[in-house]
């Protein structure tokens, strides 16, 4: 599942027709779905006209709505909820929410802000982001939720490979997706469900075949092409990753575009860095 990037024309608006092709583009490279309006598709930054307009468009690009994941964070549980029912309205097949990001919620806080989303009845994906929520979902926070019916999956972004085992005794039915594009190796063979990535973004077929070869154990396969990518892959876990995934679609020739403030525009030193490696990538014929 691609986490989409958000394409602006030059007077940052969002050019929904370039976002349909793009979703439209992954699929037919062979990426099983999308997630749209999660932090790498700048949600903050969006009009709530924009925002659902942006559901609706990702539903109808993919043909179908189980294809979709629709990122439900806000700051306040009755929001999250009514994002989510608009979500559902629109068809998609399951939801990433992150935790209350207002405050260090505690456990009892971060316990029935999912129990209020997942009322709605679509499969709610809980997103573990604690550099950026400053709240950790632990395995066994994240055992609790699942055992209540609250959450069905895991975004886990720590990179800590070893929750993927702790995660496996405690809630052994909750699926664990890679939340980080550099360590999909790592978690593929600690046996992670899925990957919502980024870098399929600029180089989908190329992620698509180093993931499928990931999860069959495809080592032969995998290795060599991971190790090729994670140069670019590590810029995922970086506070510019949006803009470095936008500029690496730009040098793929795709539309990475702009990002909305507060998000400035990559270092010199950045952009080059980027635009090496994935200009390398393309020139050994990976796209």
């Amino acid at each position: 599942m691609v986490a989409t990037a958000l394409p602006l024309r030059p007077d940052l608006t969002v050019d929904f027709d370039a976002y349909a092709e793009h979703v439209r583009r992954l699929l037919d490279a062979g990426c099983d779905g999308v997630v749209t309006n999660g932090s790498l598709g700048e949600y903050q930054t969006l009009t709530d006209d924009e925002r659902i307009r942006l559901v609706h468009t990702a539903v109808a690009a993919a043909g179908d709505g189980d294809r979709v994941m629709v990122g439900a964070a806000a700051y306040g549980s009755a929001e999250a909820r009514g994002w989510t029912e608009r979500a559902a309205e629109a068809g998609v097949g399951s939801v990433l929410l992150l935790p209350p990001t207002a405050y260090r919620a505690d456990e009892a806080a971060v316990r029935a802000h999912y129990a209020e989303v997942a009322k709605v009845g679509l499969p709610v994906v809980a997103y573990n982001n604690p550099y950026d929520t400053r709240t950790d979902l632990t395995p066994a926070l994240l055992a609790a939720m699942h055992g209540e019916e609250s959450i069905v999956a895991v975004k886990e972004f720590t990179g800590d490979v070893r929750r993927a085992y702790e995660l496996a005794e405690l809630a052994p039915g909750l699926d664990l997706l890679i939340g980080a594009d550099d360590v999909l190796l790592e978690l593929a063979v600690a046996g992670a469900a899925g990957w919502i990535a980024g870098f399929p973004n600029a180089l989908p077929e190329a992620c698509a075949t180093l993931y499928r070869a990931a999860v069959d154990g495809d080592l032969a396969l995998a290795k060599p092409l991971y190790r090729a990518l994670h140069p670019l892959l590590r810029w995922d876990s970086k506070p510019q990753f949006v803009q470095a995934i936008k500029l690496s679609m730009d040098v793929a020739g795709l539309h990475g575009g702009p990002c909305r403030p507060p998000r400035s525009p990559l270092t010199d030193e950045q952009a080059a860095a980027v635009r090496g490696i994935t200009e390398k990538l393309l020139a050994e014929g990976l796209s």
